[in-house]
């Protein structure tokens, strides 16, 4: 079984450590590993910016210095995904 997840916030990426698989990665595995790196390359993933936890984190620090909630910003529009990822 492949299992691919996207990661997408910096804090999510750490050092794999011992992960390595145990079974042997077959070539046919490999091809596909580079053709989905070459398919996301340009994402830079320092540009991206998690809005909700930055509104998180704005919400916990002001209830714990005024003790009142604050309303958070408008929010974004939704993005359609399967309209952006057809245009790559």
């Amino acid at each position: 079984m492949l299992v691919v997840q996207t990661l997408l916030w910096e804090d999510e990426l750490r050092e794999p450590g011992d992960l390595a698989p145990s079974a042997p990665v077959t070539d046919r595995e490999l091809e596909l590993a580079e053709v989905l790196i070459k398919a996301l390359t340009g994402i830079e993933v320092r540009d991206l910016n998690d809005e909700y936890a930055h509104a998180l984190d704005q919400l916990v620090a002001s209830k714990a210095s005024v003790g009142e909630l604050v309303e958070p910003a408008e929010a974004a529009p939704v993005v359609d995904l399967m309209a952006a990822s057809s245009r790559h």
